[in-house]
């Protein structure tokens, strides 16, 4: 059950307690607000706060430019202006508060986006809960043969029960061992802080994660695109859903000139006005290698 009973009756009395503000909302953002979306097995995203809107981008631009942005006719252009070259500032002025439960493999990943605000559930405190992420058999696959960071064909018949065979027995038997260490039932037992190194990384952690929108659309930019691990991209996919509410028009370009979009090298601009010549461009002839011209190739078709 990827929200505890505690959890939500915490979130059903903050919902039914609305509070009067002053401050500008996106009526969007506020449908989110206290509401849990499950992701794998038992893992969730939910909104805890936020500030700013579409609005807000706006207003921090034009402090910024001044009589430069007067001749943008609405605030869908200037954001789409925004995003289309580059700008950061105005987006950061906009901030998501989430908490979050996930896997800790995934956890390990995500955090390696340094630009935002973290505090997650220590297990040097408290126990954790007997949860573990087992994959679905059809989200089984083999190492890739021309990715070493990527997956390749799905396992099938035996051998994928096989892996969910020691998947699931082993993080039973690392939890076995580690309700046994931290017992006191007539026995001192082992810190909590020590024993924990015994648990599996497909255990779920818990975390609220505190980002502002440039730095959140760089997240998701790089974690909701289709070549991004399984696991971490239903993540990204599910906090999309919530920022398309929250402020459309910056999702909206956003998903036109960063997820929808391509950044070619100087050389690849240089071979694509070459095909639109007519030439017939290949790998050998257009100086980039073969991982490039791969890259290349996805994009242009």
């Amino acid at each position: 059950m990827p929200i505890s009973p505690e959890q939500q009756a915490e979130i059903d009395e903050l919902r039914a307690n609305p509070k009067p503000t002053l401050r500008a909302v996106s009526d969007g953002m506020e449908a989110h607000l206290y509401k849990a979306y499950e992701v794998l097995d038992h893992g969730f995203i939910r909104v805890i706060d936020y500030m700013g809107d579409d609005a807000a981008i706006c207003q921090a631009a034009r402090v910024s430019y001044g009589k430069g942005t007067k001749s943008v006719s609405n605030d869908s252009g200037l954001i789409r202006y925004l995003m289309r070259h580059w700008h950061s500032t105005p987006f950061e002025m906009c901030e998501l508060k989430m908490h979050i439960k996930l896997p800790v493999f995934v956890a390990r990943q995500w955090i390696r986006h340094r630009t935002a605000n973290v505090n997650e559930y220590s297990a040097r405190y408290s126990i954790l809960d007997r949860e573990f992420y087992i994959p679905q058999p059809e989200d089984l696959a083999a190492q890739s043969v021309v990715n070493n960071q990527g997956r390749g064909e799905a396992l099938t018949g035996e051998e994928a029960a096989r892996v969910l065979r020691y998947l699931k027995d082993d993080a039973a038997q690392c939890y076995d061992h580690y309700e046994e260490m931290i017992s006191q039932d007539g026995q001192q037992g082992l810190a909590r802080e020590l024993a924990r190194m015994n648990l599996p990384a497909n255990i779920y952690t818990q975390w609220y994660w505190k980002v502002d929108l440039h730095n959140l659309f760089h997240f998701l930019r790089l974690r909701a695109d289709k070549h991004a691990q399984y696991e971490i991209r239903v993540y990204a996919d599910a906090i999309c859903k919530v920022v398309a509410d929250w402020v459309p028009a910056a999702y909206g370009a956003f998903e036109d000139y960063r997820l929808g979009g391509a950044v070619l090298s100087q050389k690849g601009v240089e071979c694509l006005k070459r095909m639109l010549a007519g030439e017939a461009v290949t790998q050998e002839t257009s100086g980039m290698s073969k991982g490039e011209w791969r890259e290349f190739e996805g994009v242009v078709g």
